[in-house]
């Protein structure tokens, strides 16, 4: 089990979205908000248009869809948020990034310290991680009813720089940033549903996790993640699936 995006599915199949979909919301709002700001058009505003489709996905109301907009452009009063990063390590030396959107810095950083300094982390300065990761589209497909050879094709035409099989139930496909809506847009046409599909940091290499240090990061994702201003969690653990269902099954 490595990878960020794997342990996101982890967590749709565990049913963790659902139990927080109100705090979910909140975090979509904000983002839908803060790529507002660059304009009100999807079409002609990538950030918003990836905001607003994972609002779709999360069944997120019509209406709070729109304040958040609104809020954003200025339509509305609203909010100021700051963009910041957070970088830092967990048990076993496994880097994390964290993306935060903030009404307060100086709250958000003492408080994301915390996190990290309780459950067996600590924070690092700006670019102590950051370079172990890159910029990536990533789409997780579902194996079920999927051609492989098909899927390949369709990806790679479509500029995908890779299609990983070796996961049990979904294709994992890496493209660069400025591929990601082109194969998006294919794979609607071709009515291929996605388990996800985003804009995240990708691990260089990973680091594989024992059984306690990978109970404890774990631990701190789930913590930072739950955190209301924290947007998305990156890590580069690698769990052995063994493990991993060693976890699964304290829970």
């Amino acid at each position: 089990m490595s990878g960020h995006s794997k342990w996101a599915t982890i967590k749709h199949k565990k049913g963790a979205l659902d139990a927080k979909r109100g705090k979910l919301f909140s975090k979509l709002s904000k983002e839908i908000s803060v790529a507002a700001k660059q304009g009100n058009d999807p079409d002609t505003n990538p950030r918003l248009r990836l905001a607003l489709s994972k609002a779709k996905e999360a069944n997120m109301p019509s209406d709070n869809v729109d304040r958040a907009v609104k809020k954003g452009t200025g339509e509305l009063p609203g909010v100021i948020y700051e963009e910041t990063t957070y970088e830092g390590y967990g048990a076993g030396g496994v880097a994390i990034i964290v993306d935060a959107l903030t009404d307060n810095k100086n709250r958000t950083s003492s408080e994301i310290r915390t996190i990290f300094t309780k459950l067996n982390g600590n924070m690092a300065g700006q670019g102590s991680v950051s370079w172990m990761f890159a910029k990536k589209g990533c789409f997780l497909i579902p194996k079920a009813g999927i051609d492989e050879e098909k899927l390949m094709s369709l990806v790679l035409d479509s500029g995908a720089e890779d299609m990983k099989t070796d996961d049990e139930h979904n294709f994992e496909v890496i493209a660069s940033v400025k591929d990601f809506e082109k194969i998006k847009e294919a794979l609607v046409k071709a009515n291929i549903k996605c388990e996800q599909a985003e804009i995240t940091n990708l691990p260089n290499s990973y680091i594989k996790l024992e059984l306690s240090p990978a109970r404890q990061v774990l631990g701190l994702i789930e913590a930072l993640e739950d955190h209301d201003d924290v947007q998305n969690v990156y890590a580069n653990f690698d769990i052995p699936d063994e493990i991993m269902q060693k976890i699964e099954n304290e829970t």
